[in-house]
Parts: structure tokens; sequence; C-alpha cells
């Protein structure tokens, strides 16, 4: 990850349709001042039962990871099965909100 971003990667936990899946995931965000929104986004890894549930359609889904929760949209998949996802929420891990975080950060 870029040190001027926030980011995430590792296990989480999508909820879509009710069903909880397992995945993998890189996310990373930045601070939108145009919108004033944190925008955070990134990739699912592969992942046969998300394929399955999608059908390689867009879809919601709250996303958990260790540090949070957050509602979510992911995109059609790429090339290698990836899906997008991105949000405009409180992000699903940790961004740091006072300088001294920042500086540790």
């Amino acid at each position: 990850m870029e040190h001027d971003e926030d980011g995430y990667e590792g296990p989480a936990t999508l909820v879509v349709d009710a069903t909880e899946l397992p995945v993998t995931v890189t996310l990373t965000g930045h601070f939108e001042p145009i919108d004033g929104k944190y925008h955070w986004y990134g990739r699912v890894q592969p992942n046969e039962e998300l394929t399955a549930l999608l059908d390689s359609r867009k879809g919601r889904a709250v996303i958990r990871t260790p540090h949070a929760e957050a509602d979510a949209t992911l995109s059609d998949p790429d090339p290698w099965g990836r899906y997008r996802i991105t949000g405009t929420t409180h992000p699903p891990f940790p961004i740091p909100t006072t300088l001294a975080e920042v500086e540790q950060h």
C-alpha cells in the first residue's frame, strides 16, 4: 500500500443476499474533498461461491473485516474473476483521524 493511502489486505466476510461468504480482499481509500466523503475501494479475490451467487452481475453487500463493517457495491468481475468492491460509508478498516495517528501511519 502507498503510505499516503489508507487500507486493508486480508480476510473478510461478505454478506450477499443473506449469505455469508469468507473472502480475501485488498482495500484502499481516500477522502475526496470535492464531495466531502471518504471513498474506499478494492478487489475481492476470486471466489466461486460469490461468482455463483451474483452470476457475474453487480450487487450490494455488507463487508466485515476484523476492524469494522460497511455497506458496499460489487461490480462486474474482471477477467481474473475478481469483483471490484466500493463504498462511501465509513470504511471497513481503520483510518487515521488525528495528526498523531497520521504520523504513526
